[in-house]
């Protein structure tokens, strides 16, 4: 295909669009959450995630299982639980059954900073969605985010 190709135009303008709308909403939870809770938006995704794990046979998310969630490298995340850690977040000991694994959990006190946070994040999205429903470019984007329905949350954490 060529570079002037119409319809690779127009993928190259959605991809646009679409890595526009992302940074708009990143950044305006970014500010709502560090703001009113001293939590960054990849803090919060970690914390979401972890917090939907279970005890048990296979309730416990592999390093791999986070980043991948989280949308983080295994090195980005393995310091990001570190930082958490530090600051009471967190919890990792070993796997039981497996002395090569660590597992991590969330402390009582990231559950409660958490849920804290939870309204927060969710408004700011929201309020991110509707001012970019304002700009016809984004506006079909905003639509299709909308429409997408619930994934159950061991699915999203597992995909």
């Amino acid at each position: 295909m060529a570079a002037s190709d119409p319809a690779l135009t127009a993928l190259s303008q959605g991809w646009c669009a679409l890595s526009l709308l992302h940074g708009r909403i990143e950044a305006h939870i970014e500010r709502a959450l560090q703001s009113a809770h001293g939590l960054s938006v990849r803090e919060f995704s970690l914390l979401d995630v972890l917090s939907r794990q279970h005890n048990g046979t296979g309730g416990h998310l592999q390093m791999k299982q986070v980043a991948d969630a989280v949308v983080l490298s295994q090195s980005a995340t393995t310091r990001l639980v570190a930082r958490l850690e530090d600051r009471g977040l967190l919890t990792r000991y070993i796997c039981d059954t497996d002395r090569r694994g660590i597992y991590t959990d969330v402390t009582e006190e990231g559950r409660q900073l958490l849920a804290a946070a939870r309204p927060t994040n969710d408004a700011a999205l929201r309020e991110a969605l509707d001012t970019a429903a304002e700009k016809p470019e984004l506006a079909p984007l905003v639509r299709a985010v909308e429409g997408i329905e619930a994934v159950p949350a061991e699915a999203a954490v597992s995909a």
